[in-house]
């Protein structure tokens, strides 16, 4: 509650963005659960709230020091947010995907920093030699999945909410995915419906956008890029136009990049 009225106080002060406010609201809700160790994923890039590797380093050496200035060993990844990653944006289809990934499949990007991330809270908890890729592979992961939403009165299997409207937009040329804009995307997905415009806007759980490639991935004319999933078919002509200017194409592919940039703590 307190939380909430500060937010609105720095909206109207146009402080959303001060790095110590935002690293004192973060780490005061982590501190207050008695948290014992702390990994914080830091996005960066076109798609995340700090654009810049300086400012996402920032917020993170910071939140890392209040961590530890409160006896919480806290580290934090910085991760390349300036394309989407997965192959979804959106409520269901993310769900979706990541439900893919415990069940020992999904994007290699998703997987890759799932395991990066959990094996710096398993080291973090004092269990270096457990190996969560192992729990992927095995089933194990998707078991403790299952049992803790049966713990919480929900249904595992209950069905995924489906788009009426999906629009499937395809390749012009030949040539490369050279890049994916992620905040483009973004707001595709948000005019589609995937989030809301007002706090009283509702959210439709099925809209959203599905890549069919990826950066670096070679496309021919007529190839799927993406598609486009709504609940009306009004806001899928705006959501084309956004993820239109998100998707480049190019004769070449583009330098492969890392997705962990750097490591704090």
């Amino acid at each position: 509650p307190a939380d909430r009225k500060l937010y609105a106080l720095r909206d109207v002060t146009g402080t959303v963005e001060a790095i110590p406010l935002i690293a004192s609201s973060i780490m005061s809700k982590k501190i207050a659960e008695g948290t014992g160790a702390l990994v914080l994923d830091v996005k960066v890039g076109s798609g995340a709230f700090m654009k810049s590797v300086d400012d996402a380093r920032e917020l993170a050496r910071t939140m890392v020091e209040l961590g530890g200035a409160h006896g919480v060993k806290t580290v934090a990844l910085l991760t390349d947010m300036s394309t989407p990653l997965g192959l979804t944006v959106g409520n269901a289809v993310e769900v979706t995907e990541s439900v893919e990934v415990l069940a020992g499949g999904g994007p290699a990007d998703v997987v890759e920093l799932t395991l990066a991330l959990a094996r710096e809270m398993l080291d973090a908890a004092g269990l270096p030699d457990a190996d969560p890729a192992a729990a992927l592979r095995d089933g194990r992961a998707m078991d403790a999945w299952r049992a803790m939403i049966r713990a919480q009165g929900g249904d595992p299997d209950a069905p995924m909410a489906t788009a009426n409207e999906v629009e499937v937009v395809r390749a012009q040329a030949d040539g490369f995915v050279y890049s994916i804009d992620a905040y483009a995307i973004g707001v595709a997905a948000w005019r589609l419906g995937a989030g809301r415009a007002r706090k009283e806007d509702p959210v439709s759980a099925a809209a959203g956008v599905v890549l069919h490639k990826r950066p670096g991935d070679p496309v021919r004319v007529g190839d799927p890029l993406y598609e486009l999933r709504a609940d009306q078919a009004s806001r899928i002509p705006a959501a084309r136009a956004e993820a239109e200017r998100a998707v480049r194409l190019a004769p070449t592919a583009p330098a492969a990049s890392s997705l962990v940039i750097e490591r704090i703590g």
